[in-house]
């Protein structure tokens, strides 16, 4: 495994310190928002959580939310405002490649933003096999999948992402349930992102 600064928490913990967080929106993603009011509440796994803005979302919409991010920061933020908005949700500071040991075939739904981008390129079909092993059967993974104006060369994070990637490592046991570019994308994303739902097969 390539030893990428991606890979180590303090990369990500230092950022929180710095305040550099460029993919915190300071709220609840729009699509997200409308797709909390349209989905039956299940169990759902949001994956690279950040502060949590999109976890206290579900939380409130009935879902029983499990929001991971390995930097401390990160979850003492989370905890903060689930506290503030009186919610319950499982805050779990951990590597999201630890996940499956724990809770295989255990969710619903698995949120991805600004997660797939942030990880280490060379660990993408290993963030697909974590994927499909803590999803249940019939299980949906929803993503926003972002940048799309990027080349791998230019590096990142965020690390380029491109739609026949995403669907190449994808392709078996997964079908699309729905792919386009939403309207409600917020407008410095408008075109970088696309909305592709998974259904775990």
């Amino acid at each position: 495994m390539t030893n990428y600064r991606e890979n180590n928490s303090q990369f990500w913990e230092d950022k929180y310190l710095a305040d550099s967080l460029g993919w915190d929106l300071g709220g609840p993603t729009p699509i997200f928002r409308q797709m909390a009011s349209e989905l039956d509440p299940g169990r759902i796994c949001i994956v690279g959580c950040g502060r949590g803005h999109d976890a206290i979302l579900f939380a409130q919409k009935g879902f029983k939310v499990t929001a991971v991010d390995f930097a401390p920061s990160s979850i003492i933020a989370l905890k903060s405002l689930a506290e503030s908005a009186q919610v319950k949700l499982n805050a779990v500071e951990a590597d999201i490649f630890s996940l499956p040991l724990e809770y295989g075939n255990t969710f619903d739904y698995m949120i991805e933003q600004t997660c797939f981008c942030a990880i280490d390129p060379t660990r993408r079909k290993e963030y697909e096999t974590m994927a499909k092993s803590i999803l249940k059967p019939g299980g949906q993974l929803i993503g926003l999948w972002f940048p799309l104006d990027k080349t791998i060369e230019e590096g990142g994070p965020p690390f380029a992402t491109s739609i026949a990637e995403v669907k190449f490592i994808f392709d078996i046991g997964w079908e699309i349930e729905k792919e386009e570019f939403s309207n409600l994308s917020i407008k410095p994303r408008k075109g970088r992102e696309k909305l592709i739902i998974f259904q775990k097969v």
